[in-house]
């Protein structure tokens, strides 16, 4: 079932209108990019479809029971290693050992397999990084938003995350939030171009 929202409107408590009326259709399955200048909106939106923020008028419809999210912070819990961070949403599912188990394979699969029993404190930035987009990837979410998550990274590293992201999430909808014209086409992602406030398809195209 396609992601729908109609009329969606938004203001924070400042009164600032970041969407009003604001109606998009993202596909069932695949990559979509919304991409825009900072301040447009777009990480509002991510909110919004997340469910951490709730839409003012208008509604969305055909949201998955779960999803998972790379915020453009890393927000790991420093009393955790590397693995603890990636399998404790994933224990909502699985036994205790089960989760350690994905969470370690997925890990390996961000070249991180080393740093499992390190602390965030321990891992440099890009490190940290790959962390919670392994976490996000190893939990088996309808929905994956991602809003910025190659900041930080070298341009081989994130490149082959985006390969990584696009082929784990083919059949199931993802939504990526970047101002970065190559991380889109490195995902596959379908582009969608936005300006605002308030938020508002971009025509002709952002540059």
């Amino acid at each position: 079932m396609a992601i729908t929202l109609e009329n969606v409107d938004f203001a924070y408590p400042s009164g600032r209108t970041v969407l009003e009326r604001f109606s998009l259709t993202l596909p069932e399955r695949g990559a979509v990019c919304l991409f825009g200048p900072s301040g447009c909106g777009k990480s509002t939106l991510l909110r919004l479809l997340a469910g951490l923020e709730k839409p003012q008028g208008g509604q969305i419809d055909g949201l998955p029971p779960s999803a998972a999210v790379v915020f453009q912070e890393n927000r790991l819990l420093p009393w955790l290693t590397a693995q603890e961070n990636v399998a404790l949403p994933l224990e909502r599912l699985l036994t205790k050992r089960e989760a350690a188990a994905r969470a370690g394979e997925w890990l390996k699969r961000v070249s991180l397999a080393d740093a499992a029993g390190l602390y965030p404190a321990a891992l440099s930035g890009g490190m940290q990084r790959r962390v919670a987009i392994a976490r996000a990837l190893a939990f088996p979410a309808g929905l994956l938003l991602l809003d910025e998550p190659f900041s930080g990274l070298d341009e081989a590293l994130w490149r082959e995350l985006a390969r990584l992201i696009a082929r784990e999430r083919a059949e199931r909808p993802t939504v990526l939030v970047t101002h970065i014209r190559e991380e889109a086409e490195a995902m596959g992602a379908a582009l969608l171009p936005l300006a605002g406030p308030p938020l508002r398809r971009a025509e002709p195209p952002v540059p």
